[in-house]
């Protein structure tokens, strides 16, 4: 078994890694997954408490999306999506059309959240072309945001981890805004007492630029791998407003908030706003397949209808779009959230977990801050609490937590020095106490 490690060394690139630490940390070959829990190839066990990258919506081997796409499997396992279509995709619409914020009724299908958001933002290019608007050609986006790896979206991205080096490649014309700090406020407001003074930055940017611009791309508020940065309701509700008043598009990255993570079915649910666009993917297919879907306006989707020597159709395509094995663990996804009151009892079980969080962490003297939206929960350590002072990033101290943290079987993979649980929906109060008490021996 242990040979599996070394071929994994010798020919596989893993994604977002230094592959020299792998010389003192080598991969865990996982064999299987049960709920919130990973197996490897010794029979260890490991809690998944961040759902396998954000995605994992209901456990591991969940038996009812098992089900479905192996009857699926029998019958379709993929078509061309031009010109072709199946049951699977259009009951998917169907089923989405019942949750989603209103006026999102006209579905783009792609197979990752990157490829999504560039369907997002070559939509919305071309739709202000097409509407008399050919000036709008600049994208505005926040500081520390992350929307993918692909050049579009790493250019409306904000996080030079992930970009810096390829700045020669990525569009020209951003407008980044500085995004929502609510734990080192600037104004030195604090969450419960803001009136999102921030919001002035957006103001001045649409100002300066709001006739040239034709969307704004935000994680509406979770900023995730800023580190779980958590913003206010009227932030978002405040940019509906602006983007009405000066025709740019919102685009909703829903990729990692959607589907009940923050609590609510769709983050955007909480400012009782629609976007313009919504990119949907991780939860949508529970991380069992590859799937995403942009979805957009009728209002939209006119403007790209007309006769073919027109030259208006959106002439954007992948392969895999709207993969029928894909649907069926999307339709499952959605039979299982409706159907087991998931929501209902993840509620329950969020409020639990971070009264537990807090009780045993927030007296810490480097917890600087636990934020908290759904079942989400980030504690930030910091060198000083009092005056918020980060540890040197030399130190690579979130690193050196996630590597005890495996050895106890608890797998983090923190943000910098930001520690998170993004648990599966159906977690239970015991597993969070078990994590919890897994933490504590870490810290």
């Amino acid at each position: 078994m242990d040979n599996l490690v070394e071929k994994d060394l010798k020919y596989i690139w893993h994604p977002c890694s230094q592959m020299k630490d792998y010389e003192t940390l080598p991969p865990m070959i996982i064999k299987r997954g049960k709920g919130i829990y990973l197996y490897d190839i010794h029979g260890k066990k490991y809690m998944d408490i961040i759902s396998s990258w954000w995605c994992n919506l209901l456990g591991h081997c969940n038996e009812d999306i098992n089900n479905e796409i192996k009857e699926q499997l029998g019958s379709l396992e993929h078509v061309i999506f031009a010109n072709f279509s199946h049951e699977p995709a259009i009951k998917l619409c169907e089923e989405l059309l019942k949750i989603l914020p209103k006026g999102l009724v006209k579905f783009n299908f792609s197979d990752n959240g990157s490829a999504s958001v560039e369907c997002a933002l070559k939509m919305s290019l071309q739709y202000q072309y097409q509407t008399g608007n050919s000036k709008k050609i600049k994208f505005m986006c926040l500081s520390e945001g992350y929307h993918g790896e692909t050049i579009g979206a790493l250019s409306v991205g904000g996080l030079d981890l992930y970009s810096k080096i390829y700045k020669p490649m990525l569009m020209n014309g951003i407008v980044r805004i500085d995004s929502p700090d609510c734990y080192r406020c600037p104004y030195g407001k604090c969450r419960d007492c803001c009136s999102v003074e921030c919001f002035c930055k957006v103001k001045q940017a649409f100002e300066e630029f709001a006739d040239e611009t034709c969307a704004i791309i935000v994680e509406p508020l979770l900023q995730g791998s800023a580190g779980m940065r958590i913003y206010p309701p009227t932030y978002l509700k405040k940019l509906r407003e602006i983007c009405d008043q000066y025709n740019v598009l919102l685009i909703a990255d829903e990729i990692a908030t959607g589907f009940g993570r923050t609590g609510k079915m769709f983050a955007c649910d909480y400012a009782e706003i629609s976007p313009d666009i919504m990119c949907l993917s991780k939860g949508l297919t529970g991380g069992y397949l590859p799937m995403s879907i942009t979805v957009t306006s009728q209002k939209i989707f006119d403007a790209f209808y007309d006769d073919y020597n027109k030259g208006k159709a959106f002439m954007h395509s992948h392969t895999y779009s709207g993969n029928p094995l894909g649907c069926a663990a999307a339709l499952a996804v959605q039979k299982v959230l409706r159907e087991q009151n998931i929501l209902e009892n993840a509620r329950e079980t969020a409020a639990y977990l971070h009264e537990k969080l807090s009780e045993t962490f927030e007296n810490h003297p480097n917890v600087g801050e636990i934020r908290h939206i759904g079942l989400i929960n980030a504690i930030e350590l910091v060198k000083d609490k009092k005056t918020k002072e980060s540890f040197d990033p030399r130190l690579r101290l979130g690193y050196q937590i996630y590597k005890k943290a495996l050895n106890l079987g608890l797998v983090l993979r923190p943000l910098g020095d930001v520690i998170y649980f993004n648990p599966q929906l159906n977690i239970t109060k015991a597993e969070v106490d078990e994590a919890v008490r897994l933490l504590i021996q870490v810290l």
